[in-house]
């Protein structure tokens, strides 16, 4: 395992977004090794302010760093990076959500595309040793194929929040291509489990289903998600990290997207029917037509990811839920 020997010298890491659900749960994962993390959140109110505040809570009891910064102020971004001077940063920061980027548009612009521009400037002027940024299934759009590779074309985004994402790893190439930096963009498949962002469709279904109140199904739960447990996202970003994976990188290629999914899609009228079995309680269903902007298929196609990282999800949607459903018991009761 790299974690035990690869960083042996003492790395330093920006995790930006540190308290949102992925970036809580891999600067955990981090700081119990031999990595210094420095945790980056603007703690806006996009969900529950109180939710990201009881996951700082628990990182700065793990001694993590804090600094509450938006990534769009380029000062105060700049003023932590020189301060700081990290190895590696992970830009995992980003206005998440396709429904909401119909109601405030601007804020996918400035939050995600003006503040991963903020993030790949600095990283040039400091030199780090390698970026890793989040990227999205969504920029696959309606692929009409089964699975979706990344050799894909994606150029029909569906929603300003997928476009967004798009626009990140055109930016981030540019940059590899100019500077020589080695950057990694991680094409998230619904990444779901305990923390996780209660705008999430299975957050809210154990919500309502818990208070006997509806449930909203989108596409009469006909669409199929390629639901990804943290866990497995964590321990496939871990493996990114280290900066002598030979395979990662080929020569002269400082740039690599990466799919990092379950391989295993599952119909959302199934998926519901887990939470009811996890909760021991039946769902009211309401059946609505797909709303704009939504993919009927996600699906990853892992043949890449697995030869350059050996990645290998491991966690079947039906233990995930449990884990999920048990936490948030603990959580809100």
């Amino acid at each position: 395992m790299f974690l035990d020997v690869q960083l042996t010298n003492k790395k330093k890491v920006i995790v930006t977004g540190a308290c949102g659900f992925i970036g809580y749960h891999l600067s955990l994962y981090l700081i119990r090794y031999n990595i210094e993390v420095i945790a980056l959140d603007n703690l806006n109110d996009y969900y529950s302010v109180n939710l990201k505040k009881s996951r700082l809570d628990i990182l700065k009891n793990n001694r993590i760093k804090f600094y509450q910064i938006d990534i769009t102020n380029f000062e105060n971004l700049k003023n932590c990076f020189f301060l700081e001077k990290p190895d590696i940063v992970i830009h995992l920061a980003a206005q998440a959500g396709v429904r909401y980027s119909l109601e405030n548009p601007s804020s996918y612009i400035y939050n995600n595309v003006v503040g991963t521009f903020n993030i790949l400037e600095l990283c040039k002027n400091i030199g780090i040793e390698k970026l890793v940024f989040a990227s999205s299934s969504s920029v696959y759009g309606n692929l009409k194929k089964e699975k979706f590779k990344e050799e894909d074309r994606v150029d029909n985004p569906l929603n300003l929040y997928s476009a967004s994402k798009k626009s990140n790893e055109l930016m981030a190439f540019s940059y590899s291509n100019l500077y020589k930096m080695h950057i990694v963009g991680l094409r998230f498949f619904t990444v779901y489990g305990p923390w996780g962002r209660p705008d999430m469709a299975y957050f809210k279904f154990t919500k309502n289903i818990m208070n006997d109140l509806p449930i909203e199904v989108y596409g009469h739960g006909k669409m199929y998600r390629d639901f990804t447990y943290i866990d497995d996202i964590v321990d496939a970003i871990k493996e990114i990290i280290p900066m002598n994976n030979d395979k990662l990188f080929s020569k002269n290629n400082f740039f690599e997207i990466l799919n990092l999914g379950n391989d295993n899609p599952v119909e959302l009228n199934y998926f519901i029917s887990i939470i009811e079995n996890a909760l021991g309680k039946k769902a009211k269903k309401v059946f609505l037509e797909m709303q704009p902007g939504d993919m009927k298929r996600t699906s990853a196609n892992l043949e890449k990811v697995k030869f350059k990282i050996n990645y290998s999800p491991k966690t079947r949607i039906e233990e995930g839920i449990s884990m999920f459903v048990e936490w948030y018991k603990n959580y809100y009761q």
